[in-house]
Formats: structure tokens, sequence, C-alpha cells
């Protein structure tokens, strides 16, 4: 062999050798990366997602919708930073959703259950309070209460995720610019135990409260936004397009494209955080149909977003999710495309099947409404197996499964017509996607822990 080839050939590969894959990723023909200072961020979490989920909503917008799904969209035009992520916590490998975003929001890694509090009991600043601290506009969104875990962990301390009431108190001090979800039983006076009308505190502070989907198209510009739009969380989006008593309620993608149009003019840019909280209920019900629909409109979301990005140059989008959950996925077999495909023919969610069944209801009644609701043909021994859970002969737990209803056989009987398997009914440690956009996206590395994204937009945006 010739040795100059060989040592030209060599020196070659050692230079290719000498890049990191993150550079070898941002050099790629089509990728939009943007160094310099974000002026605004985006921090977008699908919560709950296992990857599993991520590819069935691109599979069924390309099955069902004919196209792909805006997420992975994003891969196929090399318009992102892409990376996996560690979700573990400072108590488990296994994160619950006030450790995650207390990750994200805090920097540092707590227990499950607990907010931005160490082990210790030191108060970690939140990453929201940081931003306003430094002049800038912060707001959340999401499809669950805005006093839950996720938002919560971007703006709040607390031993407790679950004082909710208190959560709300806390937010009205601080005066985030936009809030929006559900939650109407920790601001309404009828609903708190104490009766504290938070309502009017926020409206003191200056606050425009909006409760219906009506309300988006009479915001006053410059007002700071309180939009409570149901009792709990607000309703999957298959049985908002479905169901009439919802036809009120925003979606997410409507939600968040009022709070940056309320933020985006301010001279000093603004922070928002968008969580699709229901993808992780949905998962935690083994709801396929409630799972895909709401990843789908977090994915809708995600095109809100990245046209908002795309045109204003100087904002900084992240997405990801905090943890898996329940890794769905479809399982192999002759007819796995046309089972997987007869999801399209769903119209509720399981939980609105299961809880319009009651006890008075026969096996046929049972199997005349799951073929009408699915298209789905019990036998009689699986109707009669459901219809023990409502004669109180069987119960099933779960985490949101308040009325014992019975998530987990429904689903194993929809696995053998739809194809979709499940591992569990509740969070799991696998590594998760994470996709960057705009200045800071350069920032990202090819594996990181769930606090580096804290980091990242700091230094991104140079507070």
């Amino acid at each position: 062999m010739d040795r100059r080839k060989f040592l030209k050939s060599s020196a070659l590969l050692s230079g290719l050798l000498s890049f990191s894959p993150s550079d070898l990723w941002s050099s790629q023909k089509g990728t939009k990366q943007s160094a310099g200072k974000a002026k605004n961020i985006i921090f977008m979490i699908s919560d709950g997602m296992s990857t599993g989920t991520l590819s069935m909503a691109d599979l069924y917008s390309r099955n069902i919708l004919g196209k792909g799904s805006n997420w992975l969209n994003l891969y196929h035009e090399r318009k992102v930073s892409r990376a996996l992520m560690d979700t573990a916590s400072a108590s488990s490998i296994v994160t619950d959703s006030a450790a995650a975003s207390s990750a994200f929001g805090g920097g540092i890694r707590v227990k499950n259950g607990v907010l931005n509090i160490g082990a210790n009991g030191e108060k970690h600043l939140p990453v929201w309070q940081k931003f306003k601290k430094a002049g800038r506009k912060a707001g959340c969104v999401t499809s669950v209460t805005i006093t839950h875990a996720t938002p919560a962990g971007f703006c709040i301390n607390s031993e407790r995720r679950n004082a909710e009431p208190q959560i709300a108190e806390m937010y009205a001090e601080l005066e985030l610019d936009v809030l929006m979800g559900g939650g109407d039983e920790f601001f309404n006076p009828e609903k708190r135990k104490d009766k504290k009308d938070l309502y009017s505190v926020y409206q003191k502070k200056g606050y425009q409260v909006l409760k219906e989907r009506t309300d988006l198209a009479n915001i006053k510009k410059g007002n700071k936004l309180l939009g409570i739009f149901n009792t709990g969380a607000l309703p999957y989006s298959i049985d908002r397009v479905h169901l009439s008593e919802f036809k009120n309620t925003p979606a997410l993608a409507e939600m968040t494209k009022a709070a940056i149009d309320q933020m985006k003019e301010h001279p000093d840019g603004f922070v928002l955080q968008v969580e699709a909280g229901k993808v992780d209920w949905a998962a935690h019900a083994n709801d396929i149909s409630a799972l895909i629909h709401d990843q789908l409109a977090f994915d809708e979301t995600i095109k809100t977003v990245m046209d908002f990005a795309e045109k204003d140059g100087n904002t900084l989008v992240i997405i990801t999710t905090d943890h898996g959950n329940a890794n769905p996925g479809t399982i192999y077999g002759g007819s796995a495309t046309n089972n997987f495909n007869s999801i399209s023919e769903y119209k509720y969610t399981n939980e609105y099947v299961l809880n319009t069944i009651h006890k008075e209801f026969s096996a046929k009644d049972i199997k005349d409404w799951i073929y009408e609701a699915h298209k789905l043909t019990l036998n009689d021994e699986e109707a009669k197996h459901m219809m023990s859970f409502y004669n109180g002969l069987e119960k099933e737990e779960g985490l949101y499964n308040y009325k014992k209803l019975p998530f987990k056989l429904y689903s194993e009987i929809q696995k053998s017509r739809n194809s979709v398997g499940w591992i569990s009914m509740d969070h799991s440690g696998d590594y998760v996607e994470v996709a960057a956009y705009g200045p800071g996206s350069e920032l990202l590395k090819p594996f990181i822990k769930n606090t580096d994204l804290h980091e990242l937009m700091l230094t991104a945006s140079l507070v």
C-alpha cells in the first residue's frame, strides 16, 4: 500500500474522530442552529412520554392522517439538536413529575414528591423566578391543573407536590404573567376548604381571568392572564372533540398561542413552559386513544411554537418529556398494521367509556356500548369479566383511578385487537428524547442529565 495515501487517509479519519457526535450532527446539511443569546425560551414537556408514545403518535399520524408528526419532522428536516436524557431523581432511578420538574426548574435532583427543596431543606431558586428577576415575562400552560407538579417545579418551592391550594397562592405572590390550565377547585371560594377567593386576589393584582375557550378571543393586551378552564384537569383531546360538553374548552395549542401573543412584544423577552400533562395520565390508565390523541395535541402545539420561533429568530425551544410511563409499543404479528390502524375507529377515551358503564348494565349492554364506542366486539366471557368490577367483585388500583375502573383489564382486551402492549401502569426510568432549536441549541450534548437543561437555559440566555 502507498504509505503517503495511508497517512493521508489516517489523518482524515483522525480529523473526523476528533469531532463529537453533536458536532457531526450540527454540521449536517439542513440543520438550523443559531448561536448567540436567546431572548425567549419555550420549554415544552409531554409529561410521561415514553419513546413508544412518540413512535406510535407518529405512526398514527402517517397511517391515518397522512402526514408525519411535527416532532419527528424536525428530525427528518435536521432543524434541531437532539439528545438522550437520564431522568433519575435524587431518591430513585425512576422519577416522579415533581422531582423531574425540579431538575429542570431548580437545577438539582431532589427526592420524589418535593419541589425544589434539597435533602437538608435548602431551597433552590426556581428558574422562572430567576428570569422574572432578570426582567423577563414568565408563564406556564398545561392540560392538567396549573398547580400540578410540572408547572410548579419551574416556579415555586414546596415540601409537598400535592399542596395545590397553597401553590395557587404562591403563584399570586410571584405575579407570573400567564397561567393557563385546569384547577378551578384551587381558586374558587366555593370549592376551597378555607373559602378563600383567589380569583379576586388575582384580579386585584391586575390579572384578566379567563374561564372559557371563547375568552381567548377577548384578551386585553398588557394584562397578566389567569386562565382556568375546568375543575381538575382539562378533558382528554379526543373527548374534547367528540363530547359537546367540552366544546368550549381550549386545546393546548390554542392556550399556547394566546400565551405567546400576550408576552412576545415584551422588550426584555419571555419564558414559557408548555405541558401536555394528560399524556402521563393516559399512560397511567393504559388508555391508548387518550394517549395518542393527547400526544398529537402536543404535536400540534409544537407546530404553533415552531411557527413563532422560526419567524422570531431569537427563541430557544426545548422539546422533551420528564420521564417515561408504561412504555407502550406495537407488537409483532401478521395483522399488526391493521390492528394498530383500528385505533382510528375509537371515538372516546377508555376513561369515558368505562365511566359510562354502571352496575345495572347487562353483559349485552356492555358489548353494545363497547362496539359503539370503539368498534370492538367483546365475547361473553370478556363482558362478564368487566361486569365483575361494577358489581364490586373485583377492584383495580392506580394513581388516577379513583373510581377503581377496569383500565388494565380493558387495555388487555384491546391489546388482542390493536396490537399495543404496556409494561406497567406507572413511570419508567428509561432515557428519553430531547430536541432543541434556536439560540443555545448548539449547547445540547448528545447525552445529558435532566439538570443539564437548567444550566443550558441560563447559559443560552446569559441570565
